[in-house]
């Protein structure tokens, strides 16, 4: 599959089947978010992993919009960490990119995905760091819910020539 297939017909998938994911296929979900470009290359972020079934369980008991997890394989929750980041305002930039790195990896490698949004949203941020006793310098940004496809979403045409500017407004 070349890059453009997966950037274009990736879908958030939130129905899974039963197949477990291989902890070596996890961490290169977590090698390919660690790859992601950040200001000034400080790479402010951390991940945890979570293949624990009632973890998953209180992620999305915790999080209005969660209850795919119930069903997920696993999970990766997206971390900035201030005193890493080029400045605090970066944080939320980075921790994007990793997690957008993250979900393209695994449509590539076969896996279903979906950003479970945290930031900037601070009764779910709030509500991850008692979850996980998040240090005060550990900011949650989003959390990634996977599991191999149990659904196909068709792929939209979001290509929209009246977006684009050419040398100016």
């Amino acid at each position: 599959m070349n890059i453009l297939d997966v950037i274009i017909n990736r879908r958030s998938i939130r129905k899974y089947t039963e197949q477990e994911i291989s902890r070596e296929t996890l961490m290169q979900l977590i090698k390919a978010g660690m790859y992601a470009p950040s200001a000034v290359n400080k790479q402010p972020w951390h991940f945890i992993l979570v293949t624990d079934k009632k973890l998953l369980n209180k992620i999305a008991d915790v999080h209005p919009y969660g209850s795919m997890l119930r069903q997920a394989a696993a999970a990766i929750v997206v971390l900035g960490d201030i005193t890493l980041a080029h400045t605090p305002d970066y944080v939320p930039v980075d921790c994007a990119a990793a997690t957008e790195n993250i979900l393209l990896a695994a449509h590539g490698l076969g896996l279903g995905a979906v950003w479970v949004g945290i930031h900037p949203r601070e009764e779910r941020k709030k509500a991850l760091k008692e979850l996980f006793r998040l240090p005060d310098h550990i900011q949650p940004f989003s959390v990634i819910s996977l599991g191999y496809p149990a659904e196909k979403v068709p792929v939209p045409n979001r290509f929209r020539p009246d977006r684009i500017h050419e040398n100016g407004w």
